[in-house]
């Protein structure tokens, strides 16, 4: 087998960014694993010693013959890249062959392996720079064993500025966990001081690996969305490869095509994986599982991670942020690797682009359709609501005349917009007058009136902000200048209408049919954004729990409710709606049982 390692030419090592890429443990983990995962392993084991400064990494890939063997350590060589165009179409983890070889000038290197289909494995031990000092043939199973040893021996002052052992091992955890995130098809076995340390298994997707890095967030708690998306117009692959088609392919062959080293499969498609907590569910006191990777690696992009924060705002509690994971797989044309040594910071062309992606990905995730109606309550919970079901309420189900509805006088009536759409909520009842009980072929739901009108007439300000004028206009009683500006700042007309009194002659629209409208200014002065004033008109406007509906406002209001772009919080960040799915029902009366059973047989 001829040697697939080779140093790079002098041209292209001088467009490589230099800079220290081990510098912790955690650092040569990610190192060794990203060499492992470019070798097409499924099966990565890594085993820490961190008193002996130790660590081994074991790997089923493609492994190495020996003459590659003999140049891995040796400055600027790599498989990966061959010429300085290739710089620009990045497919692998790594690329600039610097790991193994900085390595052996840090610490004492090992490397046993065997390549797929080889007979016989070897075993090398390099020296200072690289050159091989040992050469032995030995009995391995296919794939690649590394071993650092005496890591930063001969530098004690290195070691002496690093944190403790429990902080970089915590370091080297979230390094494995962020890599897992983006491969979740491979399995992970840690060891610190030969004991099992902990387990990453394989899954399908990231929705169903995230619940094992965050325990306390279950499967039921998360939205996968992947989409196949078009490159933007002036991707190389998009405008040479126009008429080649991926439309009816899958993500993972797509997927594949642009993280396979060496690839020359056109990609006139990116791919998006999408993985959120639902806001109603969970969420985080700190933005930290605000995460973004693109083709494979996790990375640190400011203007990506503003985005998922702006798309869940007003969707959340306050101080409170987001679970989100989003993996871009992007034609290697759009982004430069080549801008920080760690790999961690990217230049991403068409970044506005891309951020529209993102947003509509996200507002797909959090809408509510027949695809993603899920369970949104423990067992117990659903016990002790049907539990407080058996207590006196006001029950108001659908009359069986139904033109007896238009003769009920309501003053919501007006406030709901009556446009009716087939959808899979049928409204069934109200629950003192709070709740409207809707049924769905998967169970029923519980939907307070209040908070869903409430987001409806939210977006529907923020799409339309429309301050009308008032006559006679509203006389507001000893406001101070700031209360003054504050209206000003969100674009009401006041002015002085004599001493200690001010005239206020435009308001918000949906705000002119109140009796409290003076009330709603009022509060509406006392600060805030037009967004905060946005929310205080909509709660002021929105109906009110303990007003009675027909059938037909009930059925109106789910109907523009399941519209909205986040139908699942208010603007305040509460749970809409209490989900009884059929399972839940089903195991609570226990319709499981047999007959014979039931009966005592």
């Amino acid at each position: 087998m001829a040697s697939t390692i080779q140093a790079l030419p002098t041209e292209v090592v001088y467009l490589i960014t230099a800079g220290e890429v081990i510098d912790s443990l955690a650092s040569v983990v990610r190192e060794l694993v990203e060499n492992s995962l470019d070798a097409g392993a499924t099966r990565i084991v890594v085993s820490l010693w961190p008193q002996q400064w130790r660590i081994r990494v074991a790997d089923n890939g493609c492994g190495m013959n020996l003459d590659d063997l003999q140049q891995a350590a040796t400055a600027h060589s790599t498989s990966k890249i061959r010429s300085s165009a290739d710089l620009w179409k990045i497919h692998s983890l790594g690329f600039r062959g610097e790991a193994l070889h900085s390595l052996t000038t840090l610490a004492d290197l090992e490397i046993l392996s065997r390549p797929v289909g080889g007979k016989l494995g070897w075993r090398m031990i390099y020296g200072d720079g690289g050159e091989v000092v040992q050469v032995e043939a030995t009995a391995i199973a296919p794939g690649t064993v590394v071993t650092v040893s005496n890591l930063f021996g001969n530098c004690s002052s290195r070691r002496q500025g690093l944190p403790t052992s429990a902080q970089q091992m915590k370091a080297v955890q979230a390094t494995i966990q962020q890599i897992a995130l983006c491969h979740p098809h491979v399995t992970w076995q840690i060891w610190q001081n030969d004991r099992q340390w902990f387990t990453i298994c394989p899954a399908a997707t990231t929705g169903q690996l995230l619940p094992q890095i965050l325990p306390q967030v279950r499967q039921g708690d998360l939205q996968e969305v992947k989409l196949e998306i078009p490159n933007p117009l002036n991707s190389e692959y998009r405008t040479q490869n126009s008429e080649f088609s991926t439309s009816n392919s899958s993500l993972l062959p797509l997927y594949s095509a642009l993280l396979t080293p060496n690839s020359s499969l056109p990609t006139p498609h990116s791919a998006l994986t999408l993985v959120v907590g639902l806001p109603d569910r969970c969420h985080r006191h700190r933005p930290d599982w605000v995460r973004v990777a693109i083709n494979g690696r996790m990375v640190k992009t400011p203007e990506l991670e503003q985005t998922i924060l702006s798309a869940f705002h007003r969707t959340l509690p306050r101080d409170r942020y987001p679970i989100c994971f989003l993996h871009l797989a992007i034609s290697p044309d759009q982004i430069n690797w080549n801008r920080n040594p760690a790999k961690t910071e990217i230049y991403l062309n068409e970044i506005t682009y891309w951020q529209e992606q993102i947003t509509q990905a996200i507002n797909q995730a959090l809408s509510i359709s027949s695809t993603n109606l899920k369970e949104a309550v423990h067992t117990t919970r659903v016990s002790k609501l049907l539990k407080a079901a058996e207590a006196k309420g006001g029950y108001n189900f659908n009359p069986q005349n139904p033109n007896e509805d238009q003769k009920t006088p309501n003053s919501c009536t007006d406030a709901i917009n009556r446009v009716s759409i087939p959808n899979s909520l049928k409204a069934v009842a109200q629950v003192s007058n709070t709740y409207i009980v809707a049924e769905h072929s998967g169970g029923m739901w519980l939907v307070e009136q209040h908070i869903a009108h409430e987001r409806v007439l939210y977006e529907q300000l923020c799409d339309d902000w429309q301050l009308l004028p008032i006559e006679p206009p509203i006389i507001l009683y000893q406001l101070s200048p700031a209360q003054v500006s504050q209206l000003q700042r969100i674009g009401l007309e006041i002015e002085p209408f004599g001493e200690q009194l001010w005239a206020v002659r435009n308001i918000p629209a949906p705000l002119q049919p109140r009796d409290d409208c003076a009330e709603a200014i009022l509060e509406l002065s006392w600060g805030g954004d037009l967004q905060t004033a946005q929310v205080a008109v909509a709660c002021r406007s929105a109906i009110r729990n303990g007003t009675p509906m027909n059938h037909q406002e009930m059925q109106t209001l789910l109907d523009n409710w399941q519209r909205t772009r986040n139908p699942r919080t208010c603007p305040h960040g509460r749970p809409i709606y209490l989900s009884l799915e059929e399972s839940a029902l089903a195991r609570f009366f226990r319709r499981n049982w047999v007959i014979g059973k039931s009966h005592g047989i």
